[in-house]
């Protein structure tokens, strides 16, 4: 395999992972950060994101020579003696005003490195962005010996670097066939399927198959609620689903709404391409709204299991939560469902304490609110009115649920991910209540 010199923009989950996977396949890559205490601690194989595999990536690049990082998108396309050949853009494209993505930081890039770009060179758009994206930044970098690539990714926060190494397929969008070559050629390695296809349908790709899984968690949310009340059990539902090939096991875990970095702007962002396009999206906005009312059902079941009447009062209960992060195996809290489901019970007046494995107590991240985060998760049970599972940590089903039932004031356990063994917390002498069942 020929290796490729290549500069990496940003450090966040996107481009720490796309960097220290291309250079474990030989490839050179230097990675560049506005933030200089955060490049400071990668040089020393120091990762802050929580993902498997991830730190021991970067330390066997340092190690190598094959990886290297610097401040600065200038000094990554410099940090190569005879310049990069290829640059990936793996900078933030948040969710902007009505929903669009706001691509201003990859617009400010462009203007940072057009000049600094050899003939020949390879802009490469790895993060989300909408389409019409790559034909923008050709017209912002003007320059016609430059080629634009889309390369949207496909990673999961907790299998990142699986997801990278072992992916399902590679998508390389660009009109010009050499360019997308190159690119594709770099992944060779790894012998997955690729698409090659124009830009704009690469770029919707990624929307696509994230209004996509949207739609089936929104659907298997919809259908715990009718397994409540027929009277069937959503298990069994989605096991007899999901042997369908065309169906599958995944994404079919109803819970209390999905959240995460991705699935809420990439749906917000996908209408207001179908607005721009004047196509009325209805059942992704369905999908949504059916996202929003998961929120409130949950707290609905939680007033239900508290105080007996779907309507009762939660003023000055207390409620212990297990998980604060919007999936287990990350510590991002972005758009976490969890959450969204405390800051409701927090309007109604509960009092909140919780335990996450991956959020300490002396966290000062804003996103946290006015839960009372605690670092043993027995503290979470000391007078609560009810025990709630908000996110689906599998350390959770080990914990001594009879040491728990002696410390609360009512023994109620609400598991919004059918995560805990009915019969094990029934046995320590809690009521269990969950979805779909």
């Amino acid at each position: 395999m020929f290796a490729r010199r290549i500069a990496v923009v940003g450090t966040g989950y996107v481009g720490l992972t796309t960097g220290a996977c291309l250079a474990s396949l030989g490839h050179r890559v230097v990675c560049g950060d506005v933030d200089p205490a955060k490049i400071e601690r990668l040089r020393r194989a120091e990762v802050d994101i929580l993902e498997p595999g991830l730190a021991e990536l970067v330390a066997e690049g340092l190690a190598a020579g094959r990886l290297s990082f610097v401040v600065g998108a200038q000094a990554a396309i410099t940090g190569h003696e005879e310049g990069a050949e290829i640059v990936y853009l793996c900078v933030p494209t948040p969710m902007g005003v009505g929903g669009v993505a706001d691509l201003s930081t990859v617009e400010s890039v462009i203007d940072e490195v057009r000049d600094l770009l050899n003939p020949g060179t390879v802009i490469v758009n790895k993060s989300t962005v909408p389409v019409g994206t790559a034909e923008r930044t050709k017209e912002l970098l003007n320059r016609a010996d430059v080629s634009v690539v889309s390369n949207p990714e496909f990673l999961r926060e907790g299998s990142a670097v699986d997801d990278f190494l072992n992916p399902d397929r590679i998508v390389v969008g660009c009109d010009e066939q050499d360019a997308a070559e190159r690119v594709s050629a770099l992944y060779a390695r790894l012998g997955a399927p690729t698409v090659l296809t124009d830009a704009a349908s690469a770029e919707l790709v990624k929307y696509a198959a994230n209004c996509f899984l949207a739609m089936k968690l929104s659907y298997v949310n919809a259908m715990a609620e009718l397994c409540e009340r027929l009277g069937a059990n959503i298990a069994d539902v989605t096991e007899g689903m999901g042997y369908d090939r065309r169906i599958g096991q995944a994404f079919l875990a109803p819970g209390p709404g999905w959240g995460g970095s991705c699935l809420p702007k990439d749906t917000s962002a996908m209408l207001q391409v179908a607005d721009s396009a004047d196509f009325e999206f209805r059942l992704l906005r369905a999908t949504i709204d059916t996202n929003e009312r998961q929120r409130q059902r949950i707290v609905d079941k939680i007033r239900l299991a508290v105080t007996g009447k779907r309507g009762g009062s939660l003023s000055h209960m207390r409620l212990g939560l297990f998980g604060l992060t919007f999936k287990a195996n990350t510590d991002d809290l972005r758009d976490s469902p969890a959450l969204a489901v405390a800051a409701l019970l927090r309007q109604a007046g509960a009092e909140l304490v919780a335990y996450d494995p991956a959020v300490r107590s002396d966290s000062l991240r804003p996103e946290i609110g006015s839960v009372t985060v605690v670092d043993d998760p027995y503290l979470v049970g000391k007078e609560a009115d009810a025990l709630v599972i908000l996110t689906e940590w599998p350390e959770f089903r080990t914990f001594d649920w009879s040491k728990l039932a002696s410390t609360v004031r009512n023994p109620v356990v609400v598991d919004t991910r059918n995560l805990l063994d009915k019969d094990t917390v029934g046995r320590a002498g809690f009521t269990w209540t969950g979805l779909g069942r």
